[in-house]
């Protein structure tokens, strides 16, 4: 599927040392500086993009709101340890500024830490110019991260300094990043001028806040991965060689262009020859596949053999199917596999809050989607709403309660009464609802009736008082062990 250039570049901050009556570089909010970029967050952590901004005025503060602003980052405050009094910032006085920007060993402390900088790929610095240079504080927070693979935009604020070769000065600390050409700002910048900035150096900015959102014209979502993916699909759980084939030929046949499969259901093999077959270009498809516990230990080879498998040169989207040991392991092997081309976006199956919470902090690229079991009977309200604002995209299985349990849901009172005043199937309803909920469906079938109708949710609108109706059916009764 087509990838959309995301732009989660912010401008950070600019710094004049006009005098102010308390002491400088505190922050207003006393934790600011002590808690996770992530919880200071635009809205979600996968942006992937991090402003950071040492502040001694509101000027600074100010621009850093409006870059966060317009991309949706998330956002650092560097807070010294020490705050600085009016009398250290004074020029030429033998003060502590003068002292510190005299002595290039000098390393101010920070107050506070970014908790989980891995996460980021792109770091927009930005500080003030004092005696031509960045104040010692933000070499401080160089050395304090690894910065290797991640590229680094910086900029200053001066009356009337450039940036000059301050930035040259600090990418000698962190000689394994990728500097952009930084520039400067005035302390009267405006947030048309930042948003202009950005879009001169080619960057978009307004794919972030559009991440997780579903447009129902294309019936696309743009993944945090920057990739965008069919809103609906189909599922191949429990479809053998032949009857998979066939099943996926039907779902393309019928305009449908995505695909879910797994190791452990022995199909993958029908899927890659039946998109091969199929005279649909490749890029138009979206193929996903997952790992199985069993294969964690050596999931390098597992996602090569996939390739094998499938014939394909490259998957859409690889997820691992539940949790299991070395499961932190088999998602790291996805993202090197990320990193080489294989694979366009990596998730998980059967992930909920408490293992999210535990396994998110040790891995680097936050999943694009997680994929849980999710119907009427059983909603998941709950989780649904805390993985999307962690601006992972969500996904159900046994859409219709899974086998044995789907003519009970079909036949459902409620959903058959709002099928009818549609004028749809009970399954139409459900898939629809799911939609609305911001819910990627993929429904398995074998019938190309079924394959086809599946797919025909965009003619009608559940109301709300419809969507509140569905939602008094759950029973939180889950159909699989997962």
């Amino acid at each position: 599927m087509k990838r959309t250039i995301s732009i989660f570049m912010i401008v950070v901050s600019l710094l004049s040392l006009t005098a102010c009556s308390k002491k400088l570089g505190q922050s207003d909010n006393a934790s600011e500086a002590q808690i996770s970029a992530n919880e200071k967050g635009g809205g979600t952590v996968n942006n992937k993009t991090l402003v950071v901004y040492f502040s001694a005025t509101g000027t600074t503060k100010q621009l850093a709101e409006y870059a966060k602003e317009i991309l949706n980052a998330d956002i650092y405050e560097i807070v010294p340890k020490d705050p600085y009094s009016e009398e250290d910032l004074a020029y030429y006085t033998d003060g502590r500024a003068d002292k510190e920007q005299n002595d290039k060993n000098i390393r101010p402390e920070i107050s506070g830490s970014i908790r989980n900088m891995k996460q980021y790929d792109t770091i927009i610095l930005g500080y003030p110019i004092w005696h031509a240079q960045a104040p010692r504080i933000i070499s401080t927070f160089l050395e304090s991260y690894d910065f290797s693979g991640k590229t680094i935009l910086p900029f200053c604020t001066s009356h009337s300094s450039d940036i000059g070769s301050s930035a040259t000065d600090l990418h000698s600390l962190t000689n394994n990043a990728t500097w952009l050409t930084g520039q400067r700002f005035s302390s009267d910048t405006s947030k048309e001028e930042i948003t202009t900035w950005l879009e001169n150096n080619g960057l978009s900015t307004t794919s972030a806040g559009q991440i997780g959102k579903f447009n129902f014209d294309q019936q696309t979502v743009l993944l945090n991965s920057g990739y965008e993916m069919p809103i609906l699909g189909i599922g191949t759980y429990s479809l053998s060689d032949e009857d998979c084939y066939n099943s996926v030929t039907a779902h393309l046949n019928s305009g449908g262009r995505l695909i879910d499969t797994a190791f452990i259901y022995h199909n993958e093999a029908a899927v890659g020859r039946a998109v091969r077959d199929s005279g649909v270009p490749r890029e138009e498809i979206f193929v996903m596949t997952k790992l199985y516990p069993n294969q964690y230990a050596d999931a390098a080879n597992a996602i090569d053999e996939a390739f094998v498998r499938m014939g394909l040169d490259y998957v859409d989207m690889m997820l691992l199917h539940h949790p299991g040991e070395n499961d932190v392991d088999a998602y790291k092997a996805m993202e090197q596999a990320v990193k080489d081309g294989k694979i366009r976006s990596i998730g998980l199956s059967n992930w909920y809050v408490e293992e999210l919470e535990s396994f998110l902090p040790q891995v680097n690229i936050t999943p694009a989607l997680i994929q849980n079991e999710i119907h009427p009977y059983y909603q998941e309200n709950d989780v649904i709403p805390y993985i999307q604002k962690l601006g992972i995209v969500v996904q159900g299985w046994y859409p219709f309660g899974g086998r044995g349990h789907t003519a009970e849901l079909l036949g459902d009172d409620t959903i058959s009464a709002i099928a009818k005043a549609h004028n749809v199937s009970s399954a139409q309803v459900i898939l629809r609802w799911n939609l609305q909920k911001g819910v990627i469906v993929i429904p398995g079938s074998s019938n190309p009736k079924h394959i086809k109708e599946n797919l025909d949710l965009f003619g009608f609108k559940l109301t709300q008082k419809e969507m509140k109706q569905i939602q008094e059916l759950d029973r939180n009764e889950k159909y699989d062990w997962y």
